[in-house]
C-alpha cells in the first residue's frame, strides 16, 4: 500500500514539474507545430544491477521522440540475465519484454526517468543440496524510477547514465531480490542519435 502511494507522489511531482516547465519555457521556444521528422531518436542502454548476492545484464533499445527542450517519451525493449545465489537454491533468469519511458530533462545535464514495463521471464532453480533443477517460466511488471545524469543536442545525439529501482512489488521482478523482495538497484547507461542527424 505505502508503493501505491510513493507511486502516487512520484507520479504528482512529474506531472506539477511538466506543467511548471513548460510554462516557463513557452516564452522562451515557440515550438513546431505537428511532427518534426529531427525529433525521432533511436538508442539502446547497457543495465547492470549488482548486489552481494544479485547479478544483472541487459540490453534496452529504444525509439523515442522529443517534444521540447525538455520532455523525452518513447518505447523500448527489454533483453535481461539475471541470477541470484542464495543458501538453499540458486535461480538464473532469462527474461525479454517491453514498455515505456518518459524522460524529464528539468536541466540540460540531468533527467527524471519514469519506465513501465512487463517481462517474460524462463527461470532456472538449482538447490545446493543437488536435489535437482526445477525449471519455470512467469511474468512480472515493473515500474522503474529514478534519475541521471547526460547530454542531449536535440537533432544529433544523447546519453546518459541513470541509477532507477523498481517501485512495484511484483516478487517475480527481474530488479528485486528474490528472497526479501527488496529492490535492487538498476544502472543504466545509454546513448543514441537522432534519426536526421547524418544528413546534416
Amino acid at each position: 500500500m505505502k508503493m501505491k502511494k510513493l507511486c502516487f507522489v512520484l507520479a504528482g511531482i512529474i506531472c506539477f514539474s511538466t506543467a511548471a516547465l513548460a510554462q516557463e519555457q513557452e516564452e522562451d521556444t515557440a515550438p513546431q507545430k505537428g511532427f518534426d521528422p529531427n525529433r525521432v531518436f533511436i538508442g539502446s542502454s547497457l543495465n547492470i544491477g549488482l548486489s552481494n548476492r544479485f547479478f544483472n545484464l541487459g540490453l534496452n533499445p529504444e525509439v523515442g521522440y522529443s517534444f521540447n527542450n525538455w520532455l523525452d517519451a518513447g518505447v523500448l525493449v527489454n533483453i535481461n540475465y539475471f541470477s541470484q545465489n542464495g543458501t538453499v537454491y540458486k535461480d538464473k533468469n532469462f527474461n525479454y519484454g517491453g514498455g515505456g519511458f518518459l524522460r524529464i530533462w528539468p536541466v540540460n545535464f540531468l533527467h527524471l526517468q519514469i519506465q513501465p514495463e512487463y517481462n517474460r521471464i524462463s527461470s532456472t532453480r538449482t538447490y545446493s543440496d543437488n536435489s535437482g533443477t526445477f525449471k519455470y517460466k512467469t511474468g512480472a511488471a515493473s515500474l522503474l524510477a529514478g534519475i541521471g545524469y547526460g547530454s542531449r543536442e536535440i537533432g544529433s545525439r544523447f546519453s546518459h547514465f541513470t541509477i532507477m529501482i523498481d517501485l512495484l512489488q511484483e516478487m517475480n521482478s527481474p530488479y528485486r531480490d528474490n528472497y526479501t523482495g527488496d529492490p535492487q538497484p538498476v544502472f543504466r547507461g545509454g546513448f543514441g542519435i537522432y534519426l536526421n542527424s547524418r544528413r546534416r
